[in-house]
């Protein structure tokens, strides 16, 4: 079998890298994945009530880049959505990220007053604040609302998701949870948030509706490498798989996902509920919030994070801390012995959490620079 561009992975990185081959350059592109379905973790799919799920847990999309949204844009129309997120705390439901409102949701009038006085002090109305920037404030008021939120919406949380404590991870991990110093209880602030208006996987098969892009499925890379004969090869997998893990592993955190369909119109109040303390889950989403569909049942998910176990659990986060980040550097030097034979993109590959417009304009990025650069 011959062709130009093999493509290994058939998520948002391969995906758009393999469409932008074969429509500007006119090259013929051949896309694996060892899974049954492309999309990567933002696949989507009908469930047997016929109510449209993401099979690997909730996926927003939002984007401050035009590039990127004008992209996209040739192959969905959308549907805008503006998703919400509350978190049980002290029994009580209060949006997160932390804002003004939900200090007022939390505590007494007096108090409340009081905390959001303390805030407007020290920050510009409409800041994001980082937890633990919040914890170096010199003033009675900040200190005690920031030992709340870390105790009762930030660390618990952490230590579930990650398995570890925040001060056990890079502080990006803590820079994506800010306060809001502001009344938007929307879970994003980007200038674009929607989500395709018939899901994903239709997005998808458009953008891979190309005759240069031929797509193979439940096939393994490395059974395949031998009968296939490309010019170029393009990776987005874990880079330690690709070179046999000779430097050892590199970690992720993987989820557990716990899918339910209820016989009513609607489950809860919002797209999405955190359990910041209680229950070894971290959230439940209920789709229908997300795809917008009307239906008379609806279908959520629960979140168990759980190890990543090779061959049994996905990868879904790169762990952050510096001893990954040092080994993942060993299997950055391997790479550029290949000499640009192989190109490394994408999550797994990069070692590096995207967000989905993130991986597309990484993906545009690399097309540009190291596929067809001019």
């Amino acid at each position: 079998m011959k062709t130009d561009w093999l493509i290994v992975g058939a998520g948002f990185t391969g995906i758009t890298l393999a469409e932008r081959i074969a429509s500007e350059l006119d090259q013929k592109v051949l896309v694996i994945d060892s899974r049954n379905h492309v999309g990567g973790n933002a696949y989507d799919y009908y469930n047997s009530d016929g109510l449209l799920v993401h099979k690997y847990g909730p996926h927003i999309f939002h984007t401050n880049s035009q590039k990127v949204w004008d992209y996209l844009s040739g192959f969905t129309t959308w549907r805008p959505y503006f998703h919400q997120v509350l978190a049980v705390v002290d029994g009580h439901k209060a949006p997160v990220p932390f804002n003004l409102n939900s200090i007022e949701k939390l505590f007494p009038r007096g108090l409340a007053g009081r905390l959001e006085d303390a805030l407007l002090r020290n920050f510009a109305f409409g800041a994001k604040v980082p937890i633990l920037k919040l914890l170096e404030a010199d003033d009675k008021d900040l200190k005690f609302l920031t030992d709340y939120i870390y105790k009762n919406v930030f660390l618990n949380y952490t230590v579930k998701q990650w398995g570890l404590k925040p001060d056990e991870l890079d502080a990006s991990v803590t820079a994506r949870v800010p306060v809001h110093v502001s009344r938007d209880n929307r879970y994003f602030q980007d200038t674009y948030q929607s989500m395709p208006a018939h899901g994903y996987s239709a997005m998808f098969e458009k953008m891979l509706a190309h005759r240069n892009i031929r797509i193979m499925l439940q096939t393994d890379f490395r059974g395949l490498e031998k009968e296939i004969s490309y010019k170029r090869l393009i990776f987005t997998g874990p880079m330690d798989e690709f070179f046999h893990s000779k430097h050892g592993p590199l970690p992720y955190r993987s989820l557990r996902m716990v899918f339910e369909t209820h016989d009513r119109e609607f489950f809860q109040e919002t797209g999405t509920v955190n359990f910041p303390n209680e229950y070894d889950f971290t959230r439940i989403t209920e789709m229908k919030y997300l795809t917008g569909q009307n239906h008379v049942k609806t279908t959520t998910v629960r979140e168990h994070p759980c190890a990543y176990v090779p061959g049994e659990t996905v990868p879904y986060y790169p762990i952050p801390r510096a001893e990954n980040a040092e080994r993942y550097a060993k299997y950055v030097e391997e790479a550029k012995k290949l000499k640009g034979k192989v190109v490394f993109a994408g999550r797994l590959a990069d070692y590096k959490y995207y967000n989905m417009d993130q991986a597309v304009a990484h993906a545009l990025k690399v097309f540009e620079q190291e596929v067809a650069p001019k």
